[in-house]
């Protein structure tokens, strides 16, 4: 058994991140040789009262996986226990831990040297105060897979609705739910998400304020971790995740944040309380071969996709340009703000990162490369005319307009004028948040491919999109597939909530203005369910009826397949 403060393989020192100096919660490690207790804990008649947020677990491989809890006093002897069947008479791995206030008495237990392929059933025990926590499901993977079925998603917003999204991976037949950030909101009770349709579900965030410190952050993740739909995908799957701005604050870059004022202190105390908060809440492991604590990491799936987890957003990310600060009285300063676009210094990854992803890329042998990061990596140009009517009366009449014009252009119509094709072909990265932002940098990873293609995972959008990604001659280098939100709104939401013909309407004519953008769902939510074989890889966008009632139904939205 793993005692507390005993053992050589309980703790990770408290690693300082290389890249900036955040504290990180330890995992507490156990290996193949540690001692195994004869028989199970006899559970009869206990509560759970104090196992408040549930159970998880997160970082699946071949031969490791975290599981963890949270227990709602300190200073207690959890034990925790993991067992090839649900009835624990076969104990595979178990050990005990005390609780800390240091962490939040959250337990995070790093398991090693597991065989491959297994299903694990595992569970948290106080048997001072007879409490045990809900049963955890989780696996191992197999080494050599023949196929694997990732549920993708992002932006879990708990004042806009229910997570009826959640109870569908839950149910789902995904190996791994691979959340690709926004997993919380740092905004105030009754603010983003919240509305008059929904302030009936009594959904208020807490603490009441927009979160700052520790125990701000601390006090949110376990208010979202006591919705019983996200507890029920925590305790049904295995997590891998990775954090996008709002898990600190809207728009966050490495220096700041568009949600982060001079009157709410420091930004880097505050970004660092609330990575802190993350790894308590939200482990992942630190046992890659550099022994270094960073979000960003690799797992090899059943040697058949090599997930590549990337941070666009904390780490090296320089701050994001505003297209308004190109405006002059006579319009848009197109050269100023492509000098600016164009900057070879600009970086999204940092120099760091990006040189241990092209590491990544050169190395990889799996039959798939995936990269899982927050922002969309394709290309969203849109007619400049169509970005200054955003918001005004005559929206939809341009909106038309480019429409026609663009459908007469790629008929090859020889009535054209130079000045409508002028229109079309006149285009502007409307998202600087996304890599539309830092076009050099993804470039240069796009020039390190050679002849691989990869897939990118996306979210951060709340919508639903499907792109080819193109390098600036044109040549395709792989697809990206972004999810909608869990329960965060979407386009419709900036559209005065329109009707569905409107909003189909407006689906088409973004595919057709954006000549990259294959699909687009503007309005619903839900994920993104892709299954990879050894010959094509199938995503569903998977969604769901409502997020204002527990009764919801599932549907397909759309399919795409990549070989």
């Amino acid at each position: 058994m793993t005692k507390n403060n005993n053992s050589r393989r309980q703790f990770i020192q408290n690693a300082l991140m290389a890249t900036g100096g955040i504290l990180l919660a330890p995992n507490f490690i156990s290996c193949s040789d540690d001692d195994v207790t004869d028989s199970s804990v006899n559970t009869e008649g206990y509560t759970s009262t104090n196992f408040q947020q549930g159970v998880g677990s997160f970082d699946p491989t071949s031969s490791q996986v975290i599981i963890w809890t949270r227990y709602n006093a300190a200073n207690k002897e959890i034990l925790w226990e993991v067992a090839t069947d649900i009835d624990f008479t076969d104990i595979l791995r178990n050990g005990s831990v005390v609780t800390e206030t240091s962490r939040d008495n959250t337990i995070a237990i790093e398991l090693t040297d597991l065989s491959e392929g297994l299903k694990l059933y595992y569970r948290f025990v106080n048997k001072e105060d007879k409490q045990t926590s809900a049963i955890g499901e989780t696996i191992t993977l197999p080494e050599n897979a023949s196929s694997l079925k990732l549920a993708v998603c992002s932006c879990s917003n708990f004042q806009a609705g229910l997570f009826n999204v959640y109870n569908a991976m839950a149910n789902s037949e995904a190996d791994i739910i691979v959340h690709l950030g926004d997993y919380f909101y740092e905004y105030q009770a009754g603010g983003y998400g919240s509305s008059d349709e929904n302030a009936f579900l009594n959904r208020f965030h807490q603490p009441e304020h927009e979160i700052v410190s520790l125990e701000d952050y601390r006090t949110r993740y376990k208010q979202y971790k006591q919705d019983a739909d996200l507890q029920l995908a925590h305790q049904k799957k295995p997590f891998i995740c990775v954090w996008d701005d709002h898990e600190v604050a809207n728009d966050t870059y490495k220096d700041g944040a568009e949600n982060h004022s001079a009157s709410e202190g420091s930004f880097e105390t505050r970004k660092n309380n609330a990575l802190q908060a993350y790894s308590e809440f939200l482990p992942f492991s630190r046992l890659d071969a550099d022994n270094q604590s960073l979000i960003y990491r690799t797992f090899n799936l059943g040697n058949l996709v090599d997930l590549i987890m990337l941070d666009t957003r904390v780490i090296g990310r320089d701050k994001q340009l505003d297209l308004a600060d190109y405006y002059t009285a006579t319009g848009l300063d197109g050269a100023a703000f492509q000098y600016a676009l164009f900057d070879t210094n600009r970086t999204l990854l940092g120099t760091t990162q990006r040189d241990w992803l092209l590491g990544q890329l050169n190395t990889s042998t799996s039959k798939w490369q995936v990269l899982g990061q927050q922002v969309l990596m394709g290309k969203m140009y849109i007619p400049g005319d169509l970005l200054a009517a955003f918001g005004t009366a005559n929206f939809n009449t341009i909106l038309a307009e480019l429409v026609q014009i663009k459908m007469r252009y790629q008929a090859g119509d020889p009535t054209l004028t130079t000045e409508e094709i002028t229109r079309i072909l006149t285009v502007i990265p409307y998202n600087l948040d996304a890599w539309d932002g830092y076009p050099v940098e993804r470039e240069l990873i796009y020039n390190a491919l050679g002849d691989k293609k990869v897939i990118a995972f996306a979210g951060d959008t709340h919508n639903g999109w499907s792109s080819k990604l193109t390098k600036q001659d044109q040549t395709e280098v792989g697809i990206e597939i972004a999810t909608a939100g869990i329960s965060s709104p979407g386009f419709e939401q900036y559209l005065g909530n329109p009707s569905a013909e409107t909003l189909t309407a407006f689906e088409g004519a973004l595919t057709t203005l954006i000549d990259d953008l294959n699909y687009f769902d503007a309005s619903r939510r839900g994920f993104v369910m892709t299954t990879f074989t050894n010959t094509e890889v199938t995503s569903e966008w998977i969604f769901v009826d409502t997020i204002l009632s527990q009764s919801y139904a599932t549907i397909v939205g759309h399919t795409v397949t990549f070989s």
